[in-house]
């Protein structure tokens, strides 16, 4: 008697004879069963040589319509893995280019959702009808990698229905941000469905730190740690660093000539900014703070943070706050000119926005959380401020002591801007040692061709 076998385990994801499918139903034959996974286990071999590999990376996010750190890790290592393998970005948007291996298409949500309701949940509706759509532009590739629970279920039914490895990199976790059911309404328990459906199918798990990995494993119990693999995020150190232009500076109202602290980040709970902005009353007086902050994850949140600015203005008019996305020169000034960088974040996957600010050469004061910790190095390259969590929400148990504790390290830096300068140099020497994009995509090649190799023994 030959192995059992059920009809999705001997199905095709390209090149197989659909009439081999047909046969395999109505005669349910184990001898034919047999033939069909021998003859259909070496084709996959031949079509995946070394120098024809062709991923599809599944992404919300892809340039111009970047507003996070997953964004900016999707561009980056897109672009860097397209100068070893094939690539194709599957995104939301409008976007169509083919740029040597490097293949870009966008999409969109279906109208019908999109312009059918107005309630919170309509963003996770949107999502799966988008993942159901781009399923039928992805029978050329030969593995699938998802970025964050936007895109999981294409990643998930790619797996299932062209029969091809599916790798998931965990940007964030849904049941760490509890918050986000004040953007999603009851749509956050579908996207935690459908987080939790993908990352426990995958075959690969890519956690970008550590304590990432931790998470996946406190969150999701069930998963073989084997499967889960850590590969940092990375930074292009040619892109970022150092400049002494200021011209962003001054268009945006920030007084060259005065030191100043920087903020850069989405208005979110998780990004802890409203934190940082209660802490501006326990720095020096009169302290230049730079708040490049936008995309409001809720009207009510952009409120809240409206509401606190314009109470501190009134005391502090050296305020500034920058309501929109930065381009990356623009970024990447005010990085190279700040005094100091803070990241007040309550949960913190990576914290690819210290990497930039370190390889601008900023020092960093930084929430001690997460994936920050393997990032900020505390007393080299910045301080860590360490803070009592919630368990359930990550955020501060004591809120009003957060905000004084931030404050205090930041006035220390702005005191000793010879310490501050040393951080700073470390701070780019640590990201030139430890997060250049080519040796992340090398370890990331490197997983897709073992996941390959496994299914063709």
């Amino acid at each position: 008697m030959g192995q059992a076998c059920s009809v999705e385990s001997a199905m095709p994801n390209r090149g197989q004879p659909a009439f081999a499918a047909r046969e395999l139903e109505r005669t349910g034959k184990s001898r034919y069963c047999d033939e069909v996974l021998h003859s259909w286990k070496h084709r996959k071999m031949e079509l995946v040589p070394e120098a024809s590999l062709r991923v599809g990376l599944m992404t919300r996010e892809y340039p111009p319509l970047v507003y996070g750190g997953a964004g900016v890790h999707v561009e980056y290592l897109s672009r860097e893995l397209a100068k070893s393998i094939e690539v194709e970005v599957h995104c939301w948007g409008d976007q169509l280019s083919d740029k040597g291996n490097l293949h870009v298409r966008g999409a969109e949500p279906w109208s019908i959702i999109t312009d059918g309701t107005q309630e919170k949940f309509k963003a996770a509706l949107e999502t799966f009808s988008l993942n159901l759509a781009q399923i039928t532009s992805l029978s050329a590739i030969d593995i699938v990698h998802t970025h964050t629970w936007y895109v999981a279920m294409a990643g998930l039914l790619a797996k299932k229905l062209y029969n091809i490895p599916f790798v998931l990199t965990t940007h964030s976790l849904e049941p760490l941000r509890a918050w986000k059911a004040e953007q999603l309404g009851s749509g956050y328990v579908m996207s935690s469905w459908m987080e939790r459906t993908a990352i426990l199918d995958a075959d690969a798990v890519i956690a970008v730190s550590q304590g990432t990995r931790a998470d996946i494993l406190r969150a999701y119990p069930e998963i073989n740690p084997n499967r889960i693999h850590v590969i940092y995020n990375g930074i292009d150190l040619q892109e970022y660093q150092k400049t002494t232009r200021n011209a962003a500076l001054v268009e945006y109202g920030v007084d060259p000539s005065r030191p100043y602290v920087l903020f850069v980040g989405r208005i979110t709970r998780q990004k802890g900014v409203t934190h940082l902005v209660d802490a501006i009353p326990h720095l020096p007086p009169q302290t230049q703070v730079v708040l490049c902050a936008g995309a409001p994850d809720t009207p009510e949140i952009g409120a809240e943070m409206r509401e606190k600015i314009d109470r501190l203005r009134a005391v502090n008019p050296r305020v500034i706050w920058i309501e929109k996305m930065l381009t990356k020169p623009e970024a990447i000034q005010l990085y190279s000119n700040c005094s100091v960088f803070c990241c007040p974040s309550v949960y913190e996957p990576f914290g690819i926005i210290n990497l930039e600010a370190m390889a601008c050469r900023a020092p960093v004061v930084a929430s001690a959380t997460g994936g920050i910790l393997e990032v900020v190095v505390d007393g080299v390259t910045g301080y860590l401020v360490p803070f009592d969590q919630n368990p359930v929400t990550s955020f501060p148990l004591h809120p009003q002591q957060f905000s004084r504790d931030l404050a205090a390290k930041i006035s220390a830096l702005l005191a000793d801007p010879d310490k501050a300068r040393r951080f700073g140099d470390a701070g780019r020497k640590r990201a030139e040692e430890k997060f250049s994009w080519s040796t992340i995509a090398e370890q990331t090649i490197g997983l897709y061709r073992r996941l390959i190799d496994s299914r063709n023994p």
